[in-house]
C-alpha cells in the first residue's frame, strides 16, 4: 500500500525496507514507491521495487494541479511531465526482488529510452554512443536478489549518476547526454507511459495531498 504521507518511519515495499529520506546534496523525500512486475498464466511475478527520491519543494513547481486528487494526476502525462522537467534534485532507488542478469535489465533500458528518442526524434549518434556505454556497464553484472540500482538527477545538470551495489561491491557511472538521461526519467517517471504503474500511482497520491497542505 502507498502511504500518502511523507512519514518518519522506513517504508515496506514488499518486505523491501526504503529510508524515509536520503541525503545526497541535500535531503529527499520518499514521495512514491512501487514494484515492477509482469503476470504470466495469473501469477504475479516481482521483479523490482522502487522508491522514488524528490526534494519536498517539487510542489512548488505543480501549483496548477493544487485540488485535483491522485486518481485524476495519475492519469496526467503532463503533470508527470512537469515533475520530470522541474529543476529540483531526483532519486530513484531500485532494489532487486527476483535475481535477473545485469544484461537483460541492460536490454530492458535501452529498448525504452531508444523507443521514446526515436518518437521524439531524438535519436542520434550522439544518443546511441551513451546508451550504449550504460548497456555495457550492466551487460557483466548479475542482479542478485536484494541488488540496488541507484539514479541520481542532480537539479541544475541534465545527467544521471549511476550506481549499481551487489554483493558488497559498487560499480558507478554517469550518463553526460541529457537526452538519454530525460528518457531514463521518463520510463520511471513518466507518467501512463511509465515502467511502474504502482509507482505512479502512488506518486501522484502523495503529491496530490502535498499539494492540498
Amino acid at each position: 500500500m502507498c502511504a500518502t504521507t511523507v512519514g518518519t518511519e522506513t517504508v515496506m515495499v514488499d518486505e523491501i525496507p526504503f529510508p524515509p529520506e536520503i541525503t545526497t546534496t541535500k535531503p529527499l523525500s520518499l514521495l512514491g514507491h512501487g514494484i515492477t512486475d509482469i503476470e504470466i498464466h495469473f501469477l504475479q511475478i516481482k521483479f523490482t521495487a522502487i522508491g522514488v527520491y524528490l526534494e519536498p519543494e517539487i510542489v512548488k513547481h505543480l501549483q496548477q494541479w493544487k485540488g485535483k486528487p491522485g486518481a485524476v494526476l495519475a492519469e496526467d502525462d503532463d503533470f508527470f511531465d512537469a515533475l520530470i522537467s522541474a529543476p529540483v534534485e531526483k532519486f530513484l532507488r531500485i532494489v532487486v526482488i527476483k535475481e535477473i542478469k545485469g544484461s537483460q535489465y541492460g536490454v530492458q533500458l535501452e529498448s525504452a529510452v531508444r523507443d521514446r528518442l526515436a518518437a521524439d526524434d531524438k535519436y542520434e549518434e550522439e544518443e546511441e554512443a551513451a546508451l550504449e556505454k550504460l548497456v555495457e556497464f550492466f551487460q557483466a553484472a548479475y542482479f542478485k536478489k536484494n541488488s540496488i540500482i541507484t539514479y541520481h538527477f542532480p537539479a541544475t545538470s541534465a545527467t544521471a549518476e549511476i550506481i549499481l551495489s551487489t554483493e558488497g561491491k559498487d560499480s558507478k557511472t554517469t550518463v553526460e547526454n541529457a537526452n538519454v538521461t530525460e528518457m531514463i526519467k521518463k520510463w520511471y517517471l513518466g507518467g501512463t507511459r511509465g515502467v511502474s504503474q504502482t509507482t505512479i500511482s502512488c506518486l501522484a497520491n502523495t503529491l496530490s495531498a502535498e499539494l492540498s497542505k
